[in-house]
């Protein structure tokens, strides 16, 4: 039988174990989270999904998780706070990554804020919202921006002419355009496509939906658009556009007080001095360029490369330009890649002439030693556009029905990369340029 005095012995070593146990516990949780550091989803040639890697930093980003786009690191990395969660998610989708301690991830930011290096860090802070335009029911083309939007697992909107003459695009951040003509002329398909049931069927929706929002020409409700557009922009919206929605936007900005658009497409002639009401003044991109104005011509203007040349496929590349991390961010990320010469691609509207791209603009890549630009970008207000040519980058001559593109075969192709570069770049915290 203990005496009073070992009890009393027993349970204060109880007590102690007890304490002690505790404190093991409180340190090894503090080791484990210490441990967990960051997660580096690096992008270089290692990667094993690049496409859905931005989808996952989207998703860090909804999560309120910290992210850090670490530019020409490694390819354009991307550094997260540690969540076991995202860890699941890069194990599902495929996507690869390192989980590295905190020191490590300080000898990381070192070395990329380095004066001496051509890199930088870039806060990511918030999800941007998406739209992409696109109109209701089926059209026969597919949109490689939806495509990777969904490969990657990244939410957006559908919007259409109703929801932007109506000022929805107040709830966006960034608006992607693809194969749209702004003109009015039905993408110039009329000498190919008249007779076909989904040109047919096109035409009598544009103009009914013109009817019912007050216009009395499809050319007058889509330049009522691509005006409400521009507005969006200016009041520090993003805008990213690929194929014809790219030339055929600022044709109908150029447009703003003359009919460019023949009989068969609206009922009455263009003006006769239609190259001549052109006002540059009111475009983004593109300056003294002349209208194709022959209604069987698939052709808009002077602005797009023909087939004639681009020449050869196996010939047909582009570079992309480097630019300065530090003094000049934003085309860095805009640029973001593990390869720099990526393999070219057709579109309505291929690439653009280079001459007829205003000085204001920034061209992000091209045909070397030719006047072949397919990347620009500009800013307009508070807001940016960027212009990509081209239709699909992994379908180098996408004809109306064609199947879509199967991106699980194109986890790393350089030419999305630069799709999703723009997806991310709202998301990133506003920096003063150097000087």
């Amino acid at each position: 039988m203990c005496s009073k005095t070992n009890f009393v012995n027993s349970r204060t070593f109880a007590s102690i174990g007890k304490i002690v146990i505790v404190l093991l516990c409180l340190l090894t949780t503090n080791n484990v989270l210490h441990a967990q550091g960051k997660l580096l989803i690096y992008m270089d040639m290692q990667q094993t999904d690049h496409l859905k890697a931005y989808g996952i930093t989207f998703h860090s980003l909804e999560l309120g998780l910290k992210a850090d786009w670490l530019l020409n690191y490694r390819g354009g990395s991307f550094l997260i706070d540690y969540s076991e969660k995202i860890a699941g998610e890069c194990r599902i989708e495929g996507v690869a990554f390192d989980n590295i301690s905190d020191a490590d991830a300080a000898a990381i930011y070192s070395q990329v804020q380095a004066e001496d290096q051509n890199t930088e860090v870039i806060r990511l802070e918030k999800a941007p919202k998406i739209a992409v335009y696109v109109p209701h029911g089926f059209m026969p083309w597919d949109d490689a921006v939806t495509l990777v939007l969904e490969y990657a697992k990244i939410p957006y909107t559908k919007v259409w002419n109703e929801e932007v003459l109506r000022g929805d695009l107040e709830k966006f951040d960034w608006l992607h355009l693809h194969h749209e003509d702004f003109t009015g002329q039905y993408g110039k398909f009329y000498a190919s496509f008249a007779n076909a049931p989904w040109y047919i069927e096109q035409q009598l929706r544009y103009e009914a939906d013109a009817k019912r929002l007050g216009y009395h020409k499809v050319s007058e409700m889509m330049r009522a658009v691509a005006i409400s557009i521009k507005d969006f922009i200016g009041r520090g919206g993003f805008l990213f556009a690929m194929c014809s929605a790219t030339d055929s936007y600022d044709i109908a900005l150029a447009a703003h007080n003359v009919d460019i658009c023949d009989r068969m497409f609206d009922g009455d002639p263009p003006d006769a001095n239609a190259q001549q009401g052109l006002d540059f003044s009111n475009t983004l991109a593109f300056e003294n360029f002349k209208l194709e104005m022959n209604p069987y011509v698939y052709e808009y203007s002077d602005i797009d490369i023909q087939l004639a040349e681009v020449g050869a496929q196996e010939n047909d590349y582009f570079t992309l330009f480097d630019f300065s991390a530090k003094y000049d961010p934003v085309p860095t990320m805009l640029t973001q890649n593990h390869v720099n010469v990526i393999k070219g691609f057709m579109g309505q509207t291929t690439a653009f002439r280079k001459e007829l791209i205003k000085k204001s603009a920034i061209i992000m890549g091209e045909r070397k030693g030719m006047n072949q630009v397919k990347y620009l970008h500009g800013n307009f207000g508070r807001g940016t556009f960027t212009f990509y040519g081209g239709h699909d980058p992994e379908d180098y001559q996408h004809a109306v029905g064609d199947p879509p593109t199967d991106l699980s075969l194109y986890k790393n192709s350089p030419g999305y990369r630069l799709i999703l570069n723009n997806i991310l770049f709202p998301a990133a915290k506003k920096k003063k340029q150097k000087t």
